[in-house]
């Protein structure tokens, strides 16, 4: 047996962590809260605006 050959050793587990240090869960808001019966709305993000809009079909399109 060479040293080079593949073992069939588990992988290492994931480590663990305190609970205070779990991640959080992602924030969630409905888009009918964020457009508040609109269509479009403005993100001001680091000094730069984004539009946000709902398309004609109902997706969602960011711009810079």
């Amino acid at each position: 047996m060479n040293g080079n050959a593949p073992t069939n050793a588990p992988p290492n587990p994931p480590e663990r962590r305190h609970a205070s240090e779990r991640p959080r869960a992602t924030p969630r808001v409905a888009s009918a809260e964020l457009f508040s019966g609109g269509r479009e709305l403005v993100i001001d993000h680091e000094g730069r605006q984004y539009c946000l809009r709902i398309t004609q079909n109902g997706k969602l399109i960011l711009t810079a």
